[in-house]
């Protein structure tokens, strides 16, 4: 067993796959969002999209900055990272405008005052005003804020996206074939529409980020921030402190877990205007990092020979607890969150709009058709991990 999984975090997801797998899949079952008939306008040329994520156990790590620090900002960093986490998931169905956001929060009122609370409020709006700019438009719609103390031990905040589009308009992952390239879009850095440095941790893998990173004086000050089930010897089991330099980059540690999660919805919309008919299939690297790719495609070899090079934040997590490789690629995006699936002669128009928003691009791999069940083949500089569904 991982030590993800020892923490209680599943990067699979097994026993929830098989709990829904005589659920109806939808118009469209191999696409990464369900994909359900126009129930809202009733007209066969159309469908409609109901998509729910959020910020995961990232919120328990804002806390702790927060008790810290004292930075309320840092709230809205989770806001950022629970509406993203749901819209470039609509991104790999082709979805990037005309979206309605409901909001969740559940809190422990005891721990989590109003001011947090506005704080993420108002980190909703300032993306959502960013994102208008850019050319992606939601709206809010209100949503829900419950003080359930005996449920949440202090934070979570989720989302929830609905859209209306035209059938024709979805990215089913359907054409995925051999002969298709992939192309990543990397998770770090700084892009021309974010304030600082990326580290690219997005929102998954952070129960074991956190724990793996910071040092035990954590679990004393704050038992409240972690779950009392977890082995001892997997609780805040590092070296750090929050406010301590992450080697080859301008953040702090605290800093780079929590930096908000990257949306690519500029870049994904460029690409979408002139060439959505000729990809094959768009996936969020999320939960399953970069295993993610074996839930869609049939009868495909996924090859990653040429990865980006490990972010310094997921090196740094690997070097403090001794992950083997082939569990990190499982549960962390590793260098790219998001992977566009089609002919060779798209990467070099997503790389031109790459650079036009200050984000590298490059081709990471290929597919060739399996012998059977969808199959990964991932070349590190060092190692050659496989995996199969």
């Amino acid at each position: 067993m991982g030590r993800y999984q020892s923490r209680g975090v599943s990067s699979k997801k097994e026993e929830i796959h098989q709990a829904i797998r005589h659920v109806d899949q939808g118009l469209f079952p191999n696409a990464f969002c369900k994909v359900v008939e126009d129930y809202l306008g009733n007209d066969p040329a159309y469908c409609n999209v109901m998509h729910a994520d959020g910020a995961g156990t990232k919120a328990s790590l804002a806390y702790l900055y927060y008790q810290e620090t004292g930075d309320l900002s840092v709230f809205e960093g989770i806001a950022q990272d629970a509406l993203v986490m749901n819209l470039d998931d609509l991104l790999c169905v082709g979805i990037v405008d005309h979206i309605l956001l409901s909001s969740t929060i559940g809190r422990h009122a005891k721990l989590i005052s109003g001011q947090v609370i506005q704080k993420i409020i108002e980190g909703n709006e300032k993306l959502i005003k960013q994102l208008a700019e850019l050319g992606i438009s939601l709206i809010t719609t209100g949503g829900e804020t419950a003080d359930v103390g005996d449920l949440v031990r202090t934070l979570i905040v989720d989302s929830t996206v609905t859209a209306r589009v035209p059938r024709g308009h979805i990215i089913t992952n359907e054409k995925i074939q051999a002969g298709n390239i992939i192309m990543g879009l990397a998770s770090f850095g700084k892009t021309s529409y974010e304030s600082q440095y990326n580290s690219g941790i997005g929102s998954n893998g952070l129960t074991s980020a956190r724990h793996d990173l910071l040092h035990s004086d954590y679990a004393q000050q704050f038992p409240e921030s972690y779950d009392p089930a977890i082995p001892k010897n997997l609780v805040y089991s590092g070296p750090f402190h929050l406010s301590d330099p992450l080697e080859d980059t301008p953040l702090t540690i605290g800093q780079a877990l929590l930096s908000p999660t990257r949306t690519y919805a500029p870049i994904i919309r460029e690409l979408l205007n002139e060439h959505r008919s000729e990809i094959s299939g768009i996936i969020h690297c999320s939960g399953g990092g970069q295993t993610k790719c074996l839930k869609f495609g049939k009868g495909i070899r996924y090859v990653k020979n040429n990865l980006f090079s490990v972010p310094p934040l997921f090196k740094t997590i690997q070097e403090v607890s001794n992950t083997d490789w082939s569990e990190m690629y499982e549960v962390f995006n590793m260098g790219h969150r998001m992977e566009i699936i089609g002919p060779p002669h798209l990467l070099p128009i997503l790389e031109e709009i790459g650079k036009k928003y200050e984000l590298e691009v490059r081709q990471i791999g290929y597919c060739e058709a399996s012998s059977g069940e969808n199959e990964l083949q991932i070349i590190s500089q060092s190692e050659t991990f496989e995996y199969r569904v």
